[in-house]
Order: structure tokens, then sequence, then C-alpha cells
């Protein structure tokens, strides 16, 4: 038999979410495939779970998604494992990494294929083509290894996201409970995690969606958002939403349309957005979302400097005033806005990029100052291969480099580059990081997030009375009290572990 093995890598160390990725192309096989379900998030040791399918001799294709960051550490050795072990099984990957870092991952000689974006239609043809022999070449979002070198096949439609099949939750449920992917957060004790659209209609130069969707956005109606996130409430429990689309807010329509249905359920949700999209919402709109239940909205602020957000190329008309602005706008709604920043990007000289640095320092407690409750999320730059920007030019003239092995990708320094903790950037000194890594600990330390439900009313007032000094005079070096008590209370950081 020609069965088709799933495969989840371990994202995070806790809170497990629904495996969104996985079950969209299980949605697409179901009925004319069987298929089995491995999620390295609830398996101690999932090559044992693998192995057993494995064996049986009736699995022929491995389907495995994979992020940059932690879930590569199961991602390639187990393919690798596979290869060595099972060499007839056919081995394909999807996500964002192999579709951004192709040439590394088909030269391994343990991935076969790449699907390229949306694998609705890709995956079956693939497996089709496979089991006929037929030619795949044909096959839209499609990558691979050919006679000439990397292949990339044309890019497909983004689909009509009603007209897809709904994923196969009781069919998930078979392999784990979907109760356990339910998980305790911030916004609630069960809470759901859900996609409703794909990609995105703007083309920052820093995204890793870019190259994949190329500014395009195609989103489920709210009315089917809906029906899902009710059927999940009803019969597993679910009490709370995170939207983990790139863009939940493209739709001015759509979100009010889902916020009016959703209002009734008394579920708390969260998702990401751009400012300059949802500063042109009415403050009608804004009301109907928060009565619905939208607590906290992620936001790419990026920075305060109207010359780097250019560079950037983010697109629309976000500028450093219009960040300032719709955070006191948010404070009048009660909407928690969440702005990351990302810190260190490259300039021509040391003195510019340190200067950079310490104005962005500056503005993130200007918006601190303006809004209290806004969340602050700090990265490090990390380039992303985004062919043809200037911000992508200056880094490749830096002299920088992606790994050429794609087991590189698993040593400690690179898994903590995809995190954009540690970018191992030629234009960034260690003292330069040293000062982002400190001004967060001393900003985390006075502010602490709300979402680290385990973080006591106390434990905040000792870290923020321990800190005030230090955020107030912007003596920032070398906070190793905070780091203590962080490391100690085990606090918790959402750009890294979610809620």
């Amino acid at each position: 038999m020609n069965k088709v093995l799933l495969f989840n890598p371990r994202s995070a160390r806790t809170k497990p979410r629904i495996p969104n990725s996985i079950l969209s192309v299980a949605a697409v096989i179901e009925g004319f495939y069987e298929y089995a379900i491995v999620d390295g998030n609830l398996e101690t040791d999932p090559w044992t779970k693998i192995n057993s399918y494995l064996a049986t001799g009736e699995f022929k294709f491995f389907g495995c998604t994979c992020m940059p960051g932690p879930q590569l550490r199961q991602a390639i050795p187990i393919s690798k494992q596979i290869r060595e072990q099972y060499p007839e099984v056919r081995i394909i990957w999807g996500g964002y990494f192999p579709s951004n870092q192709p040439k590394v991952v088909l030269h391994s000689g343990f991935v076969d294929f790449i699907v390229n974006g949306p694998g609705e239609k890709c995956f079956p043809a693939l497996l089709k083509a496979l089991e006929t022999g037929d030619n795949w070449t044909t096959i839209p979002n499609l990558i691979y290894k050919g006679e000439q070198g990397i292949v990339k096949t044309g890019k497909d439609e983004l689909y009509d996201q009603d007209a897809l099949p709904s994923l196969p939750y009781e069919t998930l449920n078979n392999f784990y409970p979907l109760k356990r992917y339910l998980g305790k957060t911030y916004l609630g004790t069960r809470t759901i995690a859900y996609h409703s659209s794909m990609g995105c209609p703007f083309k920052c130069s820093f995204c890793a969606v870019v190259p994949i969707y190329n500014a395009r956005w195609r989103g489920k109606s709210a009315q089917l958002i809906y029906e899902d996130i009710k059927y999940l409430k009803d019969q597993h429990g679910g009490n709370a939403i995170e939207f983990h689309d790139n863009n939940f807010f493209v739709s001015e329509k759509r979100t009010v349309e889902f916020s009016k249905l959703i209002q009734p359920e008394n579920m708390i949700w969260w998702g990401e957005g751009r400012i300059d999209t949802i500063d042109k919402y009415s403050d009608k709109s804004l009301e109907i979302m928060r009565e619905s239940g939208c607590k906290m909205i992620f936001f790419g602020a990026e920075t305060g400097n109207d010359e780097i957000l250019a560079k950037m190329d983010k697109g629309g008309t976000q500028s450093s005033a219009q960040i300032r602005a719709f955070a006191g706008r948010m404070a009048k709604f009660d909407i928690i806005p969440e702005y990351s920043f990302v810190l260190g990007t490259p300039a021509d000289t040391p003195e510019q990029v340190m200067k950079q640095i310490d104005q962005d320092i500056a503005f993130i407690k200007e918006i601190k100052s303006i809004n209290p409750k806004t969340e602050i999320i700090i990265y490090l730059y990390s380039p992303v291969p985004t062919e043809g920007s200037d911000l992508y030019k200056k880094v490749l003239e830096s002299g920088f480099h992606f790994p050429e092995k794609l087991e590189d990708w698993i040593s400690p320094h690179w898994e903590n580059f995809d995190l954009r903790k540690n970018p191992l950037t030629p234009w960034l000194t260690p003292e330069m990081i040293d000062k982002i890594k400190d001004f967060e600990t001393v900003l985390n330390s006075y502010y602490p997030t709300v979402s680290d439900i385990r973080l006591s009313a106390f434990k905040r007032g000792i870290m923020r009375s321990l800190s005030a000094v230090r955020y107030k005079t912007g003596l920032y070096w070398k906070p190793y009290e905070l780091k203590v008590l962080q490391l100690l209370w085990k606090y918790r950081q959402p750009e890294i572990e979610g809620f």
C-alpha cells in the first residue's frame, strides 16, 4: 500500500498548537490515501513512532512541515534516518524553511521534493505522479533537483479558502486527543490555534512570507471561520482563539463580520495585523472588535526611523508618527498593541548601526510613555533571502552567508539565529548585541509582559522596583540582578514561546 506519513516536528517546549499546516494537506488526501500523523510536540521520541509505521512497509511517502528554528532539530535527523533505513520512501518537505532555502535542503540528499507555498493541490498531484510514474514537472508550487540544478515550477493561484475541504479535526483526534492542543494561555484556559487566510498583500524586505506569496492574500469567509471556531468550542471546549495568519486584518469588512458572529460566544481572541491597515478602520469597527473579545493584536512596528522603514519596503503608509499615534488610539479601545521591533539593521558604518540602536531604544521608551500597556517584542535583525531588496544587498556586501550544509542549521547558534536572538551578522559587534539584550532585560523587568500568566503580582512588583533606576536613567549595562530573577522565575518571552 502507498500510505502517507505526515510529521509535525516539535516547535515549542510547551503548549502544543493544532498542527494546521499538516491538517491542510491531510484534508485534501482524505479519502484518497490512508495516512497517519506523528506530532513531535506530543511524542517523547517521535522517531520510535515514525519507525514503527515505516517498518510495516505500507508507507511510501513522508511529508514533513518545517519552519525555521526548533522544528529543524527533529526534521533534519529524522529525514536523514529515513533515507538511510528506508531509501524507497519519498521525502517531501513543506513550510517556510525549505521554500526559502531550497538549495541546501535538496542538496542534502535526503529530501526529494519541496512544496513551495500552498500544498492543497500540489501535494496530492505529486503523490499521484509518483505513484503512476507521470511527469511532475508541470505541477505548480513544486521545487526539486533536476539534471541542470534546482528547478522551481510556476506559482499557482491562491486558492478560494472557502472551497477547500474542512480540516480533519476528528482524524487528528484519533491520533492525539484534540484537547491536548487547547492549552492555557493569557487569552483563555483552552486556546484554539487557527489559520484563516494565506499570504500577505505586502512585500516587506525582511519577511520570509514574501518570496513564497509575492504580495498575494486570500482569506476564508467570516461565516466559515465562525463555523470552525464554533465547532471547536462546542465539541472540544475551546474558549479563546489565536489567529496565526500572517495578516488577519487585511479586510475590515471580514473582520467586522467575524467580530459580530463571534461576540455571543464570549471568546477572547488575538491576531496579527499592520498598523497602517488597522489605523484605517473606523472607530465603530474597533469598538465592535473589542466588544467581540479582541484583546491584543500583534503589529510589526519594526523601527522608529522612517528612512529604515522605507528600506524595509513595508509598503503602505506606516511611519514613526503613525506608530506613536496608533499606540495612543488603541488605548482608547482597550485593545493591547503588541509592537515588535527589529534592532540592528545594517548600515554603512558601525557608528551608524549603534546610533540607530540608540534611537530605537529611545523610540520604544517613547511608545511606552504614550501607552504603557503596549507590549514590546525585540528581535535582532536576521537576513531573509529577498532578492533585489536594498537591505539584502547590504547584507551580502557585508560578507554574510547562510550555511551551505543542511545539518549546520541545527547547530545552537544557527537555531537561535532563526529565532532572531543570535544574528551571526558581521556588522553587529558584541557591544551592540549586549546593549540590545541588556535593554531588553531591563524593559521586560520594568514592564513584564501581561502574557506571562505564571508571573504573580508580587514578582512583577519586585522586578519593576529593582529595574526602575536602570530604566529611568538608561543604565542598562550588565543587569545581572534582573537576569537572575528572570531565570529563577522562568520569565516567559512570547516571541520565543508564544502565550
